[in-house]
């Protein structure tokens, strides 16, 4: 990038700036993002080194540091910065053995590079980089064999060692050296050949043993070192160089270090000065940088004011690492800063300078075993703090539920704080009932708060707090003072039948109960078994609500009877009559000396059931019934008394004269199934057309049609009378019809059964030792089987001696089974006679 279009692009930077710090300061923090590091100087000793000298490189170990100064001095320090060695000649030595190295060079040594192994064991190898690189090994003798691996191409810039690989800057690019091959393998050239190489450092850094990144000017690139297959070989190296990410940044690099997949650079800024619109120094950044194939994402950029930064150059900044932590040190002229991941301590601190609560609190609650700087509780605190702050009383309330858990000195902390700013109301939904229970004061100082202003608030927490949180008795003072105010505020009435029933003042409760007509009373009074409480006001319960009072009642008759209940409501019939029938539905036997009373009750309350009740009882008396049914005019009540009393005739003659129904007629003839009533309803309806063409349609499976056609007058219309007469002859064709499919069934069942009959007689019959004669009792073959024998079987199987049977008369020479016969099981004729 040149210098004017750094100029416009710092120009550009500014105005932006300016907009954003003139935006709102509430919408300022709600697209920040977290930073992902976190930064410290290093102090203690560095501080007192660098008031008088200055930092020129660095390097980092696990265990301490080396900070080389411009005046040629060498500090070893702790990782905490204090100096626990100091050097004042160039040379190498062995920190922890007595082991030293001497020699002089043609020109100044600018890079030392040592093999790793170095800072672990004893030094065999190291390489110097000035105009040469050389490599010194040690020789069985213990002396110093120097060897030249480049020269020729200017200054040597950075040199890195890792593993059997070395890597090395010069003003024409990056080699890469293997040491076990000892040949060089690649040659990455600088992009940029503008830029003084000496202002614009290359920065190399190994992220394993095979992988390299370089930054060089405004151009980064991450090497991958690959095997050759052995085909591809011939006289190349065995190994190769492939570039498997390059991008370009905004900013001149002076420093790289890998982070997991990721990079962090160090970049040194120039921006255009407001004063003087003369470029200048800025900041220098430190960003995380996502690489991708072909670009990159920035993860984070974070802006570090270090000492004396607006007088240094690229080349002034390096950044070192250390591989064991992720740890990055920033070494300027005049400053150390030390950049390390931020732990979850660190996020929360974020997100509660943010004034983000929420976030803050869950993450503690995750990572509460890791975290040392932060408590829950105290995070929990701070947010219910911030949304009463906010005036979000309601979810600061719903909060305390999770956050102060079971602490009572917590609880009621916030009680009171809700209380001073007058918002008891928003936390009394979430005051603990159980496990832990507050003091009684706090309950009722909140239930004094509603009951000042609200009501059915009040109401609503009497109903869902138990009555052991409080004083019962001194909540019921103040009730029944506000009811002297207003007597008839249906919403106390209720609430204080409630606390009256917490106390076990049962009947006071009902009494209320009662007066409301409210609901719960049924409830009240089976749960706390109040039925010698209600025999007085049954009437109450029915008229608020006679299906439920009713049901109670029948379902603990053995505590209010039956009679004390039809007593109490004799001056109320029509819930006496609710009350009877339910009772006999329930059962038709239990409440029979009241069915005489039922039948006027019926009559007077309920007409339709009268006659299904007068069907299924058998107390009632049918004199008095037919009385009532017939003062009143019921006749179809009337025609089944009449039925049921043995009056059939009279009972038809209603129905044809007052029902005038000729379907009901017959339909009662023939539930009669009397050949008079037939009769009289013939003599009936032979005048009537209608009821002629009724008798013709229905008759003809009961009653001989033709004794109702002959009466019939010539002349007489009678209303389809073909049809009738049509249907007659189908339903006579039907009757032959069934008849004779019957027969023919008949027919063939019998002769199938006569078959079997046959076959089973033909079978033969097991007659063994264990048989006995059925008259004499005794075996029924001879125990000397040599004598001869004659033995008869029947078909019932019955076994005799012929000489145990009868013998048959001469008018019927068959003979029978004498047991089967004296049992009327019908006759068996011989079917077997054994001889010998």
């Amino acid at each position: 990038m040149d210098y004017h279009m750094r100029v416009v692009f710092s120009l550009l930077l500014k105005e932006i700036r300016s907009n954003e710090e003139s935006t709102d300061d509430s919408e300022e923090d709600e697209s920040e993002e977290e930073p992902k590091l976190k930064y410290e100087r290093l102090s203690n000793g560095v501080t007192e080194i660098l008031q008088k000298d200055a930092a020129s490189c660095m390097t980092v170990h696990e265990k301490f540091l080396a900070l080389g100064t411009h005046y040629g001095k060498v500090y070893l320090l702790d990782v905490q910065g204090n100096i626990t060695q100091k050097v004042d000649i160039v040379q190498v030595f062995g920190l922890y053995s007595g082991e030293e190295f001497h020699e002089t060079f043609d020109c100044p040594i600018k890079i030392v590079a040592v093999h790793p192994q170095f800072v672990r064991s004893h030094c065999k190898q190291f390489v110097t980089g000035g105009k040469k690189l050389l490599l010194y090994e040690k020789t069985w003798m213990n002396r110093w064999k120097p060897s030249v691996l480049h020269e020729g191409e200017g200054n040597i810039r950075n040199v890195k060692w890792r593993g059997h690989l070395i890597a090395w800057a010069n003003n024409m690019g990056v080699k890469i050296l293997d040491m076990i091959s000892k040949q060089r393998i690649t040659n990455v050239p600088r992009d940029d050949i503008s830029l003084r190489p000496d202002m614009y450092p290359c920065s190399l850094c190994w992220k394993d043993n095979l992988t390299l990144i370089i930054g060089w000017g405004t151009s980064v690139k991450i090497c991958s070192v690959k095997e050759r297959h052995a085909s591809e070989m011939r006289d190349l190296p065995s190994r190769y160089v492939e570039i498997i990410f390059q991008f370009d940044t905004e900013f001149y690099i002076s420093g790289l270090a890998p982070l997991c997949d990721q990079l962090v650079v160090l970049s040194y800024v120039k921006e255009v000065s407001e004063k003087t619109e003369m470029e200048c120094c800025a900041r220098p950044r430190l960003d995380i940088i996502q690489p991708l194939p072909e670009s990159c994402e920035e993860i984070s950029s974070d802006a570090l004011t270090v000492r004396g930064f607006q007088e240094n150059e690229c080349r002034d900044y390096h950044l070192e690492h250390s591989e064991g932590e992720s740890l990055f040190y920033v070494i300027s002229p005049r400053d150390i800063v030390v950049a390390k991941e931020r732990d979850q301590d660190d996020h929360i601190d974020w997100l509660l300078e943010k004034k983000k609560y929420e976030e803050a609190l869950m993450a503690a609650e995750i990572s509460q075993k890791t975290i040392k700087k932060h408590r829950i509780l105290d995070i929990g605190l701070a947010y219910i703090n911030h949304l009463v702050e906010k005036g979000e009383y309601d979810l600061a309330a719903r909060k305390c539920q999770k956050i102060l858990g079971k602490s009572t000195e917590l609880w009621e902390f916030e009680v009171y704080k809700f209380k001073e700013i007058g918002q008891l109301k928003a936390i009394s939904r979430y005051l603990p009932r159980r496990d832990p229970i507050l003091k009684p004061l706090i309950y009722e100082m909140v239930l004094h708060e509603f009951l000042e202003s609200d009501y059915e608030g009040f109401a609503m927490l009497i109903k869902e707090w138990p009555g052991d949180l409080y004083n019962n008795a001194i909540i019921v003072q103040v009730v029944v003072d506000h009811l002297k105010k207003d007597p008839q505020n249906r919403t106390l009435l209720r609430t204080l039948a409630e606390l009256y029933t917490y106390d076990q003042r049962y009947g006071k409760a009902l009494e209320i109960y009662l007066t409301l007509r409210h609901k719960d009373v049924f409830q009240l009074i089976h749960k706390h078994n109040l039925f010698s409480s209600i025999r007085d006001k049954i009437v109450l319960l029915m008229d608020f609500d006679s299906e439920k009072a009713v049901d109670m009642l029948l379902d603990n008759e053995d505590k209010i009877s039956i009679d004390r209940v039809v007593e109490e409501l004799e001056n109320r019939p029509e819930l006496q009559h609710v009350y009877l029938h339910k009772l006999f539905k329930r059962d038709h036997h239990k409440g029979q000396k009241y069915h005489e009373k039922q039948i006027s009750l019926y009559a007077e309350y309920d007409r339709p059931n009268l006659l299904p009740f007068l069907r299924d009882s058998t107390h009632c008396p049918l004199e008095k019934a037919l009385e009532i049914c017939q003062q009143r005019n019921f006749v179809e009540e009337t025609v089944y008394l009449l039925s049921r009393m043995g009056n059939s005739r009279s009972a038809l003659k209603m129905i044809m004269e007052e029902l005038y129904d000729v379907d009901k007629a017959i339909e009662f003839a023939k539930e009669q199934d009397d050949g008079e009533l037939w009769e009289d309803l013939i003599l009936y309806s032979i005048d009537k057309p209608p009821f002629i063409t009724g008798l013709l349609n229905n008759i003809g499976t009961h009653v001989d049609p033709i004794l109702l056609i002959h009466r019939i007058k010539e002349g007489m219309e009678i209303p389809n009378l073909r049809d009738s007469l049509v249907k007659i002859l189908q339903d006579y064709n039907l009757q032959i019809l069934l008849r004779e499919g019957c027969k023919k069934i008949l027919v063939a069942d019998s002769l199938s059964l006569l078959k079997k009959m046959h076959r089973t007689q033909m079978k033969g019959v097991r007659v063994d030792e264990e048989n006995i004669c059925e008259s004499c009792l005794s075996p029924i073959l001879p125990s000397d089987a040599s004598k001869s024998f004659s033995v008869t079987v029947f078909h019932c199987r019955h076994m005799f001696h012929k000489e145990c049977l009868p013998i048959p008369s001469t008018m019927s020479p068959l003979q029978f089974c004498n047991i089967c016969s004296a049992k009327h099981r019908g006759p068996g004729s011989a079917i077997l006679e054994m001889k010998k």
